[in-house]
């Protein structure tokens, strides 16, 4: 492998491998995350998975389909970040009964950044293929249970959700759309969601802090933001060097990187 590629391929596991998501909310709020969360309700974990699952459905119809495929040196990243930041703003001054409201907008926002990233990055956008590659994102970055010391974090996810990438693809390309309760879209959803649903309680906790407000939820939206963009910039600098060396080249250098 180059040498430029050997440092690309670095910088990508740096991203993809030590995300601290929490860690930056909390130092932005001056709050740990936990105390966030003991004020969440007893049953929020599920209302959060269902809430980011509906988000996901929404972003995959309307997000990636209208992007525009023409290539461009440089992803947008300062524009969707303005734009999530905005809404954040609106849900941290609303509070936390925002959340089923503002969530959907901002990964809808998030989908598109992911998307003009992934097209950065030499991905054909127009393709289901890199449209899923662009949804993976969301499962990326937070805790992986079962993990050992053959499987990054990163590649465990990616294997985790291979099977259900694989039949939602066949199914959008036998029926040219996606459909909210084809049982290949759900699986795959429900397996995105459980994972994003761990950062969207960490937005959460942040927005039950009463004096968070709406220049706190522009803020926390912003890093919210940036922690999907930095995933997205790692896994799509990985797919690419996938393309021109292979798939066990590049994860066994990842491995050793």
């Amino acid at each position: 492998m180059e040498y430029t590629d050997c440092l690309d391929l670095a910088q990508a596991k740096e991203l993809l491998e030590n995300p601290g998501l929490a860690a930056r909310i909390s130092n932005l709020i001056g709050t740990p995350i936990e105390k966030g969360l003991e004020r969440l309700p007893e049953n929020w974990h599920g209302k959060v998975v269902t809430i980011s699952q509906k988000a996901l459905i929404q972003a995959m119809k309307s997000a990636v389909y209208t992007l525009n495929t023409e290539s461009s040196d440089q992803a947008s990243n300062r524009l969707h970040k303005i734009a999530a930041a905005t809404s954040g703003g609106i849900g941290g001054f609303l509070g936390l009964p925002a959340l089923a409201v503002e969530l959907p907008l901002s990964t809808t926002i998030m989908l598109r950044s992911i998307a003009d990233i992934a097209r950065s990055e030499g991905e054909a956008i127009g393709t289901i293929e890199s449209q899923l590659a662009c949804i993976e994102v969301f499962a990326l970055g937070g805790p992986n249970r079962g993990d050992d010391a053959t499987e990054s974090g990163y590649f465990s996810v990616r294997t985790m959700l291979a099977k259900s990438v694989s039949e939602a693809a066949e199914y959008i390309a036998r029926k040219g759309a996606i459909e909210e309760g084809a049982p290949a879209i759900v699986r795959l959803v429900m397996k995105i969601a459980e994972r994003f649903g761990v950062q969207v309680s960490g937005k959460a906790a942040a927005q039950a802090i009463p004096t968070l407000g709406a220049a706190g939820g522009a803020l926390v939206n912003t890093l919210f933001m940036d922690h999907f963009q930095n995933m997205a910039r790692g896994h799509f600098v990985v797919r690419r060097l996938e393309r021109k060396y292979g798939n066990e080249m590049v994860k066994t250098i990842y491995k050793n990187a």
